[in-house]
């Protein structure tokens, strides 16, 4: 790699030749002084991860820091760093397994002795394949030796000290794919399957449970041993075993047949024993359940007699004299009986069996002594007697559906008719007696109705009798007022005979004459207010809408345009009018 740089001069010549201003290491110029933030002297360089005698991974660089890189000596070139504030060079996806690294941009005069020089710093080269061109692939003998050649990626080659362009160049360090390292990486993928399945086979090996015992092979002396064995109700099953398998490998022979028939004779007299074993168990499951319908039936007399006292608790004369609260207890410890009640039953003397299964489906968490006081056989009888009773009742279900649809296929023959018929005679006495007093009620109140039409009628006569006064008087009054208003004020007559009722009418009247004059074709009511409104704004289009309601002969209105457009107009027809009056 070459000595250390202690002349600050010469690096900064070196530095020039390159085009690069003269920095330290830190970017800053170089001083003669200590710098005491690198702790060493300003010129010496720091440690480069890529001297030799190092074997480490440069230390991963913060992406807001730019990368700082020093310059490498060595023996035939001189590798230059390049500029911290450029970006990373770029680098293709990393194969499995990778030691080998494509080198570009190598000088032209660059043999492989100086790649090699270059490149054997980063760790044990393999093989170096140059091209004619000016680039190459090198194969290292691990992995981690990759990253290191990576870390050259973007340096400045220059052979000796000459500035001839086939003397330099800019190295580019990426990723190769070869065959050799995807070979070896299957390899030893492959080689951790195989141990990863060899441990796997160990712990299963481990946790498996163990082989029973081979069964001994046939001889006289074990045949002696399994026949002692088959009178003993402890070794029964074990010898059983023993003489089945014997029997399945065709150990049966003319020498033998002797001795195993004497073997299943011992296996058949144990069937006696179990006989008896069972009569004995079933003897002790009556027993157990005369004790259960006793125990049964005092528990079920008891909580009949604690309900009585509830329910007379709950009449009228000795309820009213507890109080409220007490009352609320008493009814929730009376509910709390009933529902107790309901998972009792007792059994009858006909049907212990049944009555035992009913039991047992009614009891709940309210008897825990149900399970201490039946036995094991008990309870498997029960279990038998409680799947033949559904059986039963399902039979019975499909009986009793066959009946109905045979019931609905005949006309519903087997029920009693005489009954049907006293109800249907029964119902229609009832319609009739109701539909009698619902005609009784209808008659009522149309007499009822009759008589307030007739005295409607009387009154109607008499309101047109007063009518007809009162229309003789008014005539005569009219005409008697009419005649002294000709003789007083004729002008006051005209205008109380007269539509237009007020000096403001005639005003308006008078403008809006004026107006459609001069449409002739006529216009709207809006079109006639909105003019009438910026003369007075208190008028409104109802009230204009009246007045030339009022005078037919000097207003008509008519309808113009079709379908969408129809449109009402009111028009000018004074003259008209002036000839028809």
């Amino acid at each position: 790699m070459g000595l250390p740089m202690s002349d600050p001069s010469a690096w900064a010549t070196a530095m020039n030749n390159l085009g690069m201003a003269p920095m330290g290491m830190t970017g800053q110029p170089l001083l003669p002084d200590f710098d005491p933030a690198l702790g060493m002297m300003t010129g010496i360089p720091p440690i480069n991860p890529m001297m030799p005698g190092l074997g480490i991974v440069p230390p991963p660089i913060p992406p807001d820091m730019p990368a700082v890189k020093e310059i490498i000596h060595c023996k035939s070139c001189t590798l230059f760093p390049p500029n911290p504030h450029l970006p990373p060079p770029a680098t293709r996806e990393r194969p499995p397994g990778c030691k080998t690294v494509f080198v570009g941009g190598l000088p032209e005069n660059g043999t492989e002795q100086i790649i090699m020089e270059v490149f054997e710093q980063c760790g044990e080269v393999i093989a170096i394949r140059k091209s004619k061109k000016n680039f190459c692939h090198i194969r290292f003998a691990e992995e981690f030796m990759v990253d290191k050649a990576l870390y050259l990626s973007g340096y400045r080659i220059r052979l000796g000290s000459s500035t001839d362009k086939k003397d330099t160049g800019r190295l580019h360090v990426d990723f190769a794919q070869a065959r050799d390292d995807l070979y070896e990486w299957e390899c030893k993928q492959r080689m951790l399957a195989r141990e990863e399945r060899h441990w796997r086979r160990l712990a299963e090996e481990r946790f498996r449970p163990p082989s029973p015992p081979p069964v001994v092979h046939y001889s006289d002396h074990e045949c002696s041993v399994v026949a002692e064995k088959l009178k003993d109700d402890t070794k029964f099953l074990e010898a059983i075993q023993t003489l089945l398998t014997w029997i399945e490998r065709g150990e049966v022979n003319r020498r033998t047949a002797n001795n195993f028939y004497s073997m299943i004779q011992s296996a058949n007299s144990h069937i006696r024993r179990l006989v008896n074993e069972k009569a004995a168990h079933e003897k002790e499951m009556e027993e157990a359940k005369e004790k259960f319908k006793l125990a049964l039936s005092g528990i079920l007399v008891q909580f009949e007699q604690i309900v009585a006292v509830y329910h007379s608790a709950s009449k009228q004369k000795a309820w009213d004299h507890f109080t409220k609260a007490q009352r609320k207890n008493i009814s929730v410890w009376c509910k709390q009986a009933e529902v107790g009640n309901l998972f009792l039953c007792v059994p009858s003397s006909g049907d212990t069996g049944g009555a035992l299964v009913q039991g047992e489906e009614q009891r709940g968490p309210c008897c825990p002594w149900f399970d201490c006081c039946v036995s094991p056989a008990l309870v498997t009888q029960v279990e038998a007697l409680k799947e033949e009773n559904d059986s039963l009742r399902w039979q019975l279900d499909a009986y009793r559906n066959e009946v109905e649809l045979l019931k609905q296929e005949q006309g519903k023959a087997s029920r009693d008719e005489d009954t049907t018929k006293e109800q249907q005679m029964k119902l229609l006495q009832q319609a009739l007696q109701g539909m009698q007093k619902h005609l009784l009620k209808v008659q009522e109140e149309y007499k009822k109705r009759e008589a307030e039409l007739e005295k409607v009628k009387e009154d109607k006569l008499k309101i047109e009798t007063l009518l007809e006064n009162l229309k003789e008087q008014e005539s005569s009054t009219s005409r008697v007022c009419a005649c002294s208003q000709e003789k007083e004020c004729p002008v006051e007559k005209t205008l109380s005979n007269s539509p237009v009722k007020s000096e403001r009418e005639v005003l308006l009247v008078g403008i809006i004459s004026t107006f459609l004059h001069v449409h002739p074709f006529g216009a709207s009511i809006e079109y006639i207010c909105s003019y009438l409104q910026r003369l007075d704004s208190k008028i409104c289009t109802a009230e204009v809408e009246v007045l030339m309601t009022r005078l037919q002969n000097t207003f008509r209105q008519e309808l113009s345009g079709v379908g969408a457009s129809l449109e009402k107009r009111w028009k000018f027809c004074g003259f008209d009018g002036l000839k028809m009056t």
